[in-house]
């Protein structure tokens, strides 16, 4: 239970007065990146501060956008969906850099960090939606597998100790018409190069039903599960399967369903809290407390053990009402997973 570490999905509340549209045009604007740089490291200093042990680069971008926009673009090319490698970049991580840099002149070392990126299959169905050409999909992977190789090597003051694929439409997108050997195939290509560096590659899914296709990918070797909004998907998986495949779980022991969540506060008050900031506290000191997340973390790891390996919200903090208050669950999973580890 000690060697489990914390993480985070990624995304994260923007800061007061910011705005998604002004957001989105200083990434695509470089004069801009003077402004929108020291936003993005503040957000990944907060999770440092928060306890985070792995955090990921915020994430400001559409996650299907940022890889596309960058594949698709003539001058960032070789052939049409092949990038070139110079431009095969996270700028994020350039963003990050102070932060690391302040960590490691106060800890001696430089931070771990968990990069996320789009896996091949859900950037294939954003631009071809249920056709099936494995040539294509191969060479979304390739990208994918470039992506991280630079993030990897140019690190700078960070230290990338695990690598996330995100998959959220395997198991949930009736699109899909690949077969579980393709869809493994293009899982080994894109995380070639983190795993030939010995790195954890974890594969984010939003539900579990084919996580076997994880298992059977011998160089992703932890599976993310949802499982604190939705306790059952412990249920599909068999311990032994993770054995058998040398396989660990990232599991989710806060909720980040804000909707829901929310909900239950407009039922509790019989109003709309999203009006009121003061209620809204209560995500954080009533509904995800340490305690709640410590019992649920207690309860995975009565089943799975040691096949555990991170833990952290179920998915990213990007819509909840402010950082203040996402900062606050980080602080509460934190609390919650290091009062067992003791």
């Amino acid at each position: 239970m000690n060697n489990v570490i914390l993480d985070d999905i990624g995304s994260y509340p923007l800061p007061a007065g910011v705005s998604k549209e002004w957001m989105q045009k200083a990434f695509s604007n470089y004069y801009e990146r003077e402004k929108l740089f020291p936003l993005i490291n503040a957000a990944f200093q907060q999770k440092i501060d928060a306890g985070v042990e792995a955090p990921t680069y915020p994430q400001y971008q559409d996650m299907t956008e940022q890889f596309l926009s960058i594949i698709k673009d003539p001058d960032s090319t070789e052939e049409p969906f092949k990038v070139k490698e110079r431009d095969a970049k996270i700028v994020e991580l350039e963003a990050i850099q102070p932060a690391a840099y302040e960590y490691m002149q106060s800890h001696g070392g430089k931070p771990n960090t968990r990069i996320c990126i789009t896996g091949p299959l859900e950037l294939y169905l954003k631009e071809f939606g249920g056709t099936e050409y494995t040539d294509i999909l191969y060479l979304f992977a390739e990208n994918v597998d470039l992506f991280l190789k630079n993030s990897i090597e140019n690190s700078g003051y960070l230290n990338v100790s695990v690598v996330s694929i995100d998959e959220p439409s395997i198991g949930i997108n009736p699109q899909v018409m690949f077969d579980d050997d393709t869809l493994i195939e293009a899982l080994k290509i894109a995380s070639k190069s983190a795993h030939k560096k010995g790195i954890d590659v974890q594969i984010h899914l939003h539900s579990p039903l084919h996580y076997k296709i994880a298992c059977a990918t011998s160089q992703v070797n932890v599976i993310g599960v949802e499982s604190a909004g939705h306790p059952s998907y412990l249920d599909l998986i068999d311990k032994k399967v993770l054995e058998d495949s040398d396989s660990f779980l990232r599991v989710g022991v806060a909720r980040t369903d804000i909707s829901n969540l929310v909900s239950v506060l407009n039922d509790k008050y019989n109003t709309n809290v999203w009006r009121d900031a003061a209620r809204l506290k209560e995500l954080v000191t009533d509904l995800e407390t340490p305690d709640v997340i410590r019992k649920r973390f207690e309860k995975a790891y009565s089943i799975f053990g040691d096949r555990i390996k991170y833990v952290g919200p179920d998915c990213g903090l990007g819509s909840w009402p402010s950082q203040e208050i996402a900062f606050q669950l980080l602080q509460n999973v934190t609390a919650g997973v290091k009062g067992i580890r003791m």
